[in-house]
């Protein structure tokens, strides 16, 4: 009993010690691993002051340099000084997060990037904070204490900073991967922007190649600003030989993570247009599509080859590359146009958008297809500049974006017949009643006759001002929005199917009537403007100018131009019907009418403003309705009072 004591003792210490030496193993790798984290971190986020000092060598003699500031920044000193300097500015001018202090950084890790389109220029360096979260470089402290409360937000509280390349995100949308940087929100933090907010943009851009593709084969496509270049890879995925895409963007980083994402989706990426050396050729996976990756500025490459569809996507203003994007584009090809510098466009910055746009515009209740029609002014200019016309197929303003879609047509005719579509646009203060002025030469006296309000002879000084100039010509093509939902259905993009039926009815201007879902192979036979599609196709060797002439000839009526606000134009204390049955009621008074994507409360109409009000005030009730019975019991109270 005393050795079988002995032993189970012994077994115990043995089974103790191989738990602690596990349990110091644990800890050895723990410790290795935090060590590792730790060094990967960025200089700038420290513990303690120590810590920070520690990044010098502040006991050694000699001059030192400071480690988050820049030579020009902060020269190189003594000791005591670089200590006092650590001290005053790093250390007190900090974002503190679990314990950790995220210290100014001065270091050229964060330049600030120029809004001039293709002037990339570097500039001046700027002061930021590195989060300790993720990768992202933040300039103002107030900014990153936000960015560290969204990241509370979502549960991501652990310290994770790694500048690696496992910090990229993988995104998809329509079956296309691509990867995204920690701070791809932001144009001025990273080169490599993508926004989630503009997917219907890269779905109503989809559908428009989608139907030219139907008329040519193959297009030569272009997206000139590439960025992830997930528009091209959704182009050539999914309308394969149908596209010959070529990509482009003037940055190395883009281009590099271009061909990376072209691998992720197995698309082959071609090097130069004459050689054919591919990348990826040895590949397991056989590549689905072809793709070609070019770095150049975004005017050198519409300057030097001929496109049959151009898409125009920078940031900012798109007019600084209008003139190129028509100078090579093939006859009857398409040139669409996404301008996302609403601060212009929408009435914010007026001065900006004289500058840019060359018009005087103030802020109405229709400035939404107020921008659309800018927008076409200067792409009309633009296109008769290079004596080439425009055919409006659509027009699009929402929240973040204008996009604009145009058919080109050669010929000084056609440009000469696009310029007289260019007008001013007559806008009364009061009432926002508008009209745009009539064509000609003559000099009329007075110009407040063309409106049909009556603020001037009622008001005193001057009620109106013109606007513009602005394209007053129709912003829809019915058949080619038909084809556009056509592509939608067949690609399956629900997303922007109501955006397209709405768009479909506004260029009717009727009510929203259902759609039946018919065959692809049925709708695809269907008219544009009264040419067969097919047409198009057949007719290759003939004249252009017989096919303009059929589209000029069965050209259906044009929707109103702009629209009323039902909610603006309500009258005070009367509950206004409501938006469907007041289309109802317009309806049945003999006027045409539709629903407006522009704006959810808007109806498009030909009835003037005072017609407009009449049907809406006939058909509005009190706000407080009284009944026999209650209208004599306030009587009585009165009487009693």
């Amino acid at each position: 009993s005393v050795l079988f004591f002995l032993f189970k003792f012994f077994l115990a210490k043995v089974k103790h010690n191989i738990f602690n030496g596990m349990m110091s193993l644990s800890i050895v790798k723990s410790f290795k691993k935090l060590s590792v984290s730790v060094s990967e971190r960025h200089a700038s986020i420290q513990t303690t002051l120590e810590g920070l000092e520690g990044l010098v060598d502040l006991n050694g003699a000699g001059r030192k340099s400071c480690p988050l500031c820049p030579e020009e920044k902060f020269k190189a000193c003594y000791s005591h000084k670089l200590r006092r300097h650590l001290q005053n500015l790093h250390w007190k001018v900090y974002v503190e997060f679990e314990g950790q202090r995220m210290c100014i950084c001065h270091l050229p890790c964060r330049q600030l990037k120029s809004s001039l389109g293709s002037d990339q220029v570097r500039s001046g360096l700027v002061a930021h904070y590195h989060c300790v979260v993720c990768s992202v470089t933040i300039a103002r402290k107030t900014d990153m204490i936000s960015h560290l409360k969204r990241h509370i937000n979502k549960g991501e509280t652990e310290a994770s900073y790694s500048g690696s390349s496992d910090a990229y995100e993988i995104m998809k949308e329509l079956g296309t991967n691509v990867q995204l940087l920690p701070n791809h929100t932001t144009p001025q933090k990273t080169d490599t922007y993508f926004s989630r907010k503009m997917k219907t943009n890269r779905q109503l851009v989809f559908c428009s190649l989608a139907v030219l593709a139907e008329e040519r084969n193959p297009l030569e496509c272009l997206d000139a600003f590439g960025a992830t270049g997930i528009m091209g890879l959704q182009w050539a995925k999914h309308l394969r030989n149908s596209v010959k895409v070529t990509i482009n963007d003037i940055n190395e980083a883009c281009v590099k993570m271009i061909k990376e994402n072209c691998h992720l989706n197995h698309i082959r990426v071609e090097g130069n247009r004459t050689g054919r050396q591919l990348d990826g050729a040895g590949d397991a996976d056989s590549p689905i599509a072809l793709v070609e990756v070019v770095k150049m500025d975004a005017n050198v490459i519409m300057h030097l080859r001929p496109f049959d569809y151009i898409h125009l996507d920078p940031f900012g203003t798109s007019v600084n590359y209008l003139d190129a994007a028509f100078r090579n584009v093939r006859n009857l090809g398409i040139v669409s146009v996404t301008s996302t510098d609403t601060g212009s466009l929408y009435s914010k910055s007026l001065n900006v958008t004289l500058r840019h746009y060359g018009c005087q515009i103030v802020r109405t209740e229709y400035y939404r297809e107020l921008a659309a029609r800018m927008v076409l002014a200067s792409v009309a200019r633009a296109a008769a500049r290079c004596n080439k016309g425009i055919e409006v197929l659509l027009a699009v303003a929402l929240e973040h974006f204008v996009l604009v879609v145009v058919r080109v047509l050669r010929g000084p005719t056609q440009a000469d017949e696009s310029a007289k579509k260019l007008r001013q646009l007559l806008h009364c203060q009061w009432c926002e009643e508008r009209v745009f002025l009539k064509p000609g030469s003559m000099v009329e006296e007075n110009l407040y006759r063309q409106l049909p309000c009556q603020c001037h002879g009622s008001m005193p000084g001057k009620t109106a001002i013109e606007l513009g100039p602005l394209w007053a010509g129709p912003l829809f093509n019915t058949g080619f929005l038909r084809r556009m939902l056509v592509a939608a259905v067949q690609h399956n993009m629900e997303d922007i199917q109501p955006l397209v039926k709405t768009l479909i009815c506004e260029a009717d201007c009727t009510t929203l009537k259902p759609f039946p879902v018919l065959g692809y192979s049925a709708l695809s036979n269907q008219v544009e403007c009264g040419v067969v599609i097919k047409t198009l196709q057949k007719t290759t060797g003939e004249d252009s100018g017989n096919v303009l002439k059929k589209i000029k000839a069965d050209t259906s009526l044009e929707h109103p131009a702009f629209y009323y606000s039902i909610h603006r134009h309500s009258i005070r204390g009367m509950n206004m019907p409501k938006l469907n049955k007041f289309l109802q009621y317009l309806t049945e008074a003999g006027f045409r009418v539709s629903r407006t994507h522009f704006d959810p409360t808007g109806v498009r109409t030909d009835a003037t403003l005072a017609q407009f009000k009449e049907v809406l005030t006939k058909y509005s009730v009190p706000t407080y309705s009284s009944t026999p019975q209650s209208s004599a019991v306030s009587s009585e109270r009165r009487q009693t009072l």
